[in-house]
């Protein structure tokens, strides 16, 4: 085992991508100073559901001492018990282990986290990017891990084209720098999603949410004839419907106050009061079970994919103003 691999690590914190791209490159560092290049085992556990035995036979020294990850997820949610098995291994871990545990810094076993920080684990903060100075300098970052330097201006224009969901950013920076060859401007940024904003799916389903039943099944049958992908819009319609579920569950706020809230662009909440207007909770909760079908569908549920999308719209436009 590579001495610059720690023993124990605390991935702290709530946002998903950071979560993952922190656990892909703890496991990344070991298999690197695994000898031979030899696959190293991860065992992935959700400690907040882990009997106390399973967790004490994962984490027990192993007859052979052979180099694994174990990665213990929800540990914020860990019993007694189980937090008392994972805070003795993570201050003497046995050889050849590295652990890793996904803590949300919240939770039943809210100790825990500082107690792994005492016992010296390397600490990878993935907390929520709450704050716009944050969200731009992820961007920043992107793009400087892709090679490319841009102008503060194109990272504003990105931010305010994508929003503030951080997989939709890392993939809006990666696409970017592959297609315009690391040239990026404020012009090429806006050329990209003008040209995108039209098999998006987007429009499809801000028509459909809006209740336009004439311009969004139009707008489909424009989406199927240029071959837009089916998955491309069923999560459209997905956003467009959760969405609404969110901002309208919020209340009737200030949007740049519910926006920080959210964790979404001021623009994009003030769409989605003005579209929660069409809508009661019983028909938005009925809207998100069509469009989690849909979402089956399209991914090879349905024989016809290109059918249940016609009738996930259809349903989504009769629940409309139905309340």
């Amino acid at each position: 085992m590579s001495e610059r691999s720690a023993a124990v690590h605390l991935v702290l914190g709530e946002e998903e991508l950071l979560i993952e791209r922190a656990v892909a490159g703890i496991t990344a560092q070991v298999m690197a100073a695994a000898p031979d290049g030899d696959a190293v085992p991860v065992d992935r556990l959700r400690a907040g559901d882990a009997s106390t035995a399973e967790l004490a036979e994962l984490l027990s020294p192993s007859l052979f001492a052979e180099d694994r990850v174990i990665v213990l997820e929800s540990a914020a949610e860990a019993g007694k018990e189980a937090v008392a098995v994972i805070t003795e291994a993570a201050g003497d871990p046995p050889d050849g282990v590295v652990l890793v545990v996904l803590h949300t810094g919240g939770g039943r076993a809210k100790a825990l986290a500082p107690a792994l920080q005492k016992a010296g684990a390397e600490v990878h903060n993935c907390a929520k990017l709450t704050k716009a100075a944050e969200r731009t300098e992820f961007v920043r970052g992107e793009f400087r891990a892709a090679g490319v330097r841009v102008a503060a201006e194109v990272v504003q224009v990105v931010l305010e084209a994508v929003g503030s969901d951080l997989r939709e950013l890392a993939a809006a920076c990666s696409q970017l720098a592959a297609d315009t060859g690391g040239k990026i401007d404020v012009a090429a940024v806006r050329q990209y999603y003008s040209g995108k904003a039209e098999v998006s799916g987007f429009d499809v389903a801000e028509l459909a949410v809006a209740g336009d039943r004439p311009a969004a099944m139009e707008a489909l049958r424009w989406a199927n004839d240029r071959g837009v992908p089916h998955v491309l819009l069923a999560d459209a319609l997905a956003d467009s419907v959760h969405t609404i579920a969110r901002v309208g569950s919020a209340g009737r706020g200030d949007p740049f106050k519910l926006a920080q809230q959210l964790g979404m662009p001021p623009w994009k909440v003030k769409k989605a009061q003005a579209q929660a207007r069409g809508w009661t909770p019983a028909t938005i909760g009925t809207a998100m079970q069509v469009v989690a079908t849909l979402n089956a569908d399209v991914k090879g549920g349905a024989a016809d994919s290109s059918y249940a999308l016609e009738h996930a719209l259809t349903s989504i436009l009769d629940l409309y103003g139905a309340g």
